[in-house]
């Protein structure tokens, strides 16, 4: 009589480091929803789908490091799967739609979505993409943020396609990048400047939203208020920019010691 195979029982441990990992891929789903969204040309829906998927992208990670979930499940990879995702909410989606949407013109807007997905291919591919200060060297393919951006402001075709290259560019420079989190250097302001860019974005959505039911109305209104539009703006290019201006002065933000000494580790 052959033995009975002893099956082992899901600790508690276990049950909640796997919770993070499906709320990781809960933004496979998001996407999913957003790209059906951008092929039916609803623009507002897609990108508070990606909103979602983005505020999942931005809390999953200190769950799992809360959780030990790496520790926990070892054979899982959380950062793997984060990445298969992130590249379809930050890249292809965003791609598609600024393609789909085509208000650089067609040959522009080709153009444009082919830059973004082979630049953004080669990025996740880099193994070295932080610095020890969590920086990100080079542009960090947030695609999603951009083409929001553009969408929004609607610089004009040769400005909007500007924006696209020089991104790309960027992509493979060392040149640093914020990452507004994990950067302790300026983290206040830095996070306070990353939260006013997702108010105003959560702005434009909603007035973009409402022109849209006004229209439905039959009555006409302005679709994104021009406050709105310079807040996020201001708040982008502020995000652009300020981890090339950290890199230019590696003492910016930094706490002096007792001994008169630079802190590097920014923890005081």
């Amino acid at each position: 009589m052959e033995p009975l195979i002893r099956r082992k029982k899901v600790t508690a441990p276990q049950a909640k480091a796997f919770s993070v990992h499906l709320l990781t891929a809960s933004g496979s789903f998001l996407a999913f929803l957003s790209l059906v969204a951008a092929s039916e040309g609803r623009w507002t829906a897609m990108f508070f789908w990606l909103g979602l998927a983005l505020l999942v992208d931005g809390i999953d990670g200190p769950i799992a490091r809360k959780l030990e979930v790496k520790e926990v499940l070892p054979t899982w990879s959380g950062e793997l799967l984060d990445n298969v995702i992130d590249y379809v909410t930050y890249v292809l989606i965003p791609a598609f739609a600024l393609y789909q949407r085509g208000f650089m013109g067609e040959g522009l807007s080709f153009l444009s979505a082919a830059i973004i997905v082979v630049s953004s291919a080669i990025y996740y591919a880099d193994t070295g993409m932080k610095t020890k200060e969590n920086f990100f060297k080079g542009f960090p393919v947030v695609w999603n943020m951009v083409v929001f951006t553009l969408f929004i402001i609607e610089p004009g075709e040769w400005v909007s396609f500007a924006v696209v290259l020089v991104a790309g560019i960027l992509t493979f420079l060392p040149i640093n990048f914020l990452h507004p989190v994990r950067v302790v250097r300026l983290r206040p302001l830095n996070l306070g400047m990353t939260l006013l860019w997702c108010a105003f974005g959560g702005l434009a959505l909603a007035e973009a939203a409402l022109a849209h039911f006004y229209y439905q109305i039959g009555v006409e209104q302005a679709d994104v208020n021009i406050f709105t539009k310079i807040g996020i703006a201001i708040t982008g290019i502020y995000l652009f920019c300020i981890g090339g201006v950290m890199q230019l002065f590696p003492n910016l933000g930094r706490k002096a010691s007792a001994n008169g000494s630079v802190d590097i580790t920014g923890k005081g």
